[in-house]
């Protein structure tokens, strides 16, 4: 299968059962209901995937479903990022022995490096790795921010470098990267909200939340905007509008997990610190799911 980083790929939620266990079955049933759908590609073990609170036997676990339950129908791009240079290269190899076609390595968080940190963090964990890498930067979070000029650099010294998850927030970062860098990296919208702005100015697709919960949706949409039928793209992205705000009215993947569980495919169970959503936000989201499904 020729990896192509285009499209919809879905960060999948990991479903937990009230003791706090994985839902295997869930989670299979999760996956074979993308894989149907037509993803481009699944993610697990990242951020709506609650991989701060996983353990490294169950990340390994997880890709090995994912790459199981994919056929090679779709791609796995495993999350391994840490804020350590040793164990992002650890968790990445073992990612890909495990069958992973590709990693998303995410920002170190916490250490606060320097842009040359940041340079030589990606450089090495793209030469220890035999696959395709993903960069996730997301500032929010992370606390620092990757500029485009280190990952200009990053891409002369990486050329399994192939793909940034731009989650800034900002469609200008999205522009400013296509603009310097040009095709040389594919751009994914980290933020379900801007994936058609930012495919406007030459996004390739999504890392989305949302497809958890509407997989032939957003990828109708994407799929649209790469055939360049942007009004009809247009239609499906604003239509989805209020479901991608709602995924995020408390901090992911509480919100989404929520519209699962009111699907009943899964419990809405997080693991702590995380928390399940409030009750206000609960409406939100349920009457977000009812209004698209009602249009």
């Amino acid at each position: 299968m020729t990896l192509r980083f285009e499209g919809t790929f879905t960060a999948l939620v990991t479903p937990f059962k009230d003791d706090l266990s994985i839902d295997w079955d869930a989670f299979d049933k999760l996956v074979e209901g993308q894989v149907a759908a037509g993803i481009s590609g699944i993610v697990p073990c990242g951020t709506t995937g609650e991989s701060p609170a996983l353990d490294h036997e169950e990340q390994l676990e997880l890709v090995k479903r994912c790459v199981k339950l994919a056929k090679g129908k779709c791609l796995v791009l495993a999350g391994t990022g840490t804020n350590a240079t040793r164990s992002t290269i650890a968790a990445s190899q073992a990612a890909v022995r495990a069958g992973a076609d590709a990693v998303m390595v995410v920002v170190p968080y916490y250490n606060k490096p320097t842009q040359d940190g940041l340079r030589r963090h990606y450089v090495d964990v793209a030469a220890g790795v035999s696959a395709p890498v993903v960069v996730y930067n997301i500032p929010g979070r992370t606390g620092v921010d990757l500029t485009t000029a280190t990952l200009a650099r990053i891409c002369d010294a990486a050329p399994n470098v192939v793909a940034v998850k731009e989650a800034t927030g900002n469609v200008l970062r999205a522009q400013e990267i296509v603009r310097v860098i040009g095709s040389r990296v594919a751009v994914l919208s980290g933020d379900d909200t801007l994936t058609l702005p930012m495919m406007s100015i030459g996004a390739r697709g999504v890392i989305s939340v949302t497809s958890n919960l509407y997989p032939a949706e957003v990828t109708r949409t994407t799929r649209l905007a790469l055939e360049g039928k942007w009004e009809e793209a247009r239609r499906e992205h604003l239509a989805l509008c209020d479901v991608h705000e709602a995924m995020f009215v408390e901090a992911n993947p509480s919100p989404v997990k929520a519209a699962l569980a009111h699907h009943g495919r899964m419990t809405d169970v997080v693991r702590g610190p995380l928390a399940r959503i409030s009750e206000a936000a609960r409406e939100k989201v349920v009457a977000a799911v009812k209004a698209y499904e009602a249009r």
